[in-house]
């Protein structure tokens, strides 16, 4: 991921919305890369792999296509033909962002890393698939881990099995063996800094009732890795207020016109959306700080014009011992603290003293 490991990592996620249409690839990764985020992601996939003929549609899918069609009808249309990884990847180089892509299946899986991507993103409906995410973790590239329809303790198996791949060269016997070596300390502090869980609702478009932002606190709080964010809301609201929470990665479907066909349009950005989510986020990581309260440099001027000093509230003559009366605060740009007022009571001026004069020890 990025070198700078203070910034939020952006992926934006073109995912099917190519539409199996070579030059749409392309224009998506132009939008991504013009709208600043750091990564544009695909999905890689053999439709026959990963579905069976019997396979039915998600009802979000349904709705936004031929409800007659079958899901694997669907995702034959959807592939992302191998020929094109390569050029993509080039591409998006040129275009001074991150081409990466998720495998839902071993050969995919293989090919990408053939292809030499940088980190993997293992969608959220793979997180218990146990083979699978074994060979991710196989790979030795960071993880991204979302966790959309997931149970806590479906995410802590997850984890348990990506820890058993970092230790082990072959595949465990059984989940026995997996739960053995995630008892030990040194398996689990191998996840840090190799994987970063995603918080997700698996609804397109998500509403925001189920949204659930706090779940994020829950993971980085049970498994002490870092989080993030994979949106499906509508609008750039939510991946903003994710980073505001904690997210160090986001994210955010985009396509270039959400009336275009296909399952996941209508939940997507468009362009000029994804380009103010990114400069929002870059903007809120600005006003997020470093979480040391002091002055900001701009505020010092602010700071002397707008705090009061010690003054003579009337006429104090020279040798006059001081009463409570005598004295008040006031905008002066220097002097004494308002809190030595105090210790003044009782000691007698060393000179005379106009009303709204500054006071001297």
């Amino acid at each position: 991921m990025k070198q700078n490991n203070d910034a939020v990592y952006i992926i934006a996620e073109a995912g099917v919305n190519h539409n199996g249409e070579r030059e749409l690839a392309f224009a998506l990764v132009d939008a991504a890369a013009v709208a600043g985020a750091d990564a544009v992601k695909f999905q890689t996939f053999d439709a026959t792999r990963l579905a069976s003929k019997h396979a039915p549609k998600a009802a979000y899918q349904k709705k936004s296509t031929d409800e007659s069609e079958s899901q694997l009808a669907m995702l034959k249309k959807l592939e992302l033909p191998r020929a094109w990884h390569a050029e993509l990847q080039d591409y998006a180089r040129q275009k001074g962002i991150e081409f990466l892509s998720t495998a839902f299946d071993p050969d995919s899986l293989i090919f990408l890393t053939e292809l030499g991507m940088p980190l993997f993103k293992v969608p959220s409906g793979e997180l218990t698939n146990g083979p699978l995410l074994w060979q991710f973790a196989r790979t030795g590239k960071p993880l991204i881990l979302s966790t959309g329809m997931a149970t806590l303790a479906e995410v802590e198996q997850g984890l348990a099995i990506i820890a058993h791949a970092l230790e082990f060269s072959r595949e465990p016997a059984d989940m026995d063996e997996v739960w053995q070596c995630w008892g030990t300390r040194g398996s689990r502090q191998r996840l840090q800094g190799h994987v970063t869980l995603l918080h997700c609702t698996s609804q397109y478009p998500t509403p925001w009732n189920e949204v659930n932002l706090r779940a994020m606190d829950t993971l980085a709080s049970a498994f002490g890795l870092e989080v993030g964010y994979s949106d499906h809301t509508e609008g750039c609201l939510i991946p903003v207020a994710a980073v505001a929470r904690g997210a160090r990665v986001i994210e955010k479907h985009f396509t270039l016109d959400r009336l275009l066909p296909g399952p996941d349009h209508k939940a997507s950005l468009e362009p000029d959306e994804l380009k103010r989510m990114v400069s929002d986020i870059r903007s809120l990581e600005l006003a997020l700080g470093d979480a040391c309260k002091a002055p900001q440099t701009s505020e010092w001027d602010t700071r002397k014009a707008a705090r009061e000093q010690v003054v003579a509230a009337r006429e104090v003559v020279a040798g006059a011992v001081f009463s409570r009366e005598d004295l008040t605060t006031a905008r002066s740009g220097q002097g004494l603290p308002p809190t030595a007022l105090w210790g003044l009571v009782g000691r007698r001026s060393a000179r005379t003293y106009q009303a709204g004069e500054i006071i001297e020890l």
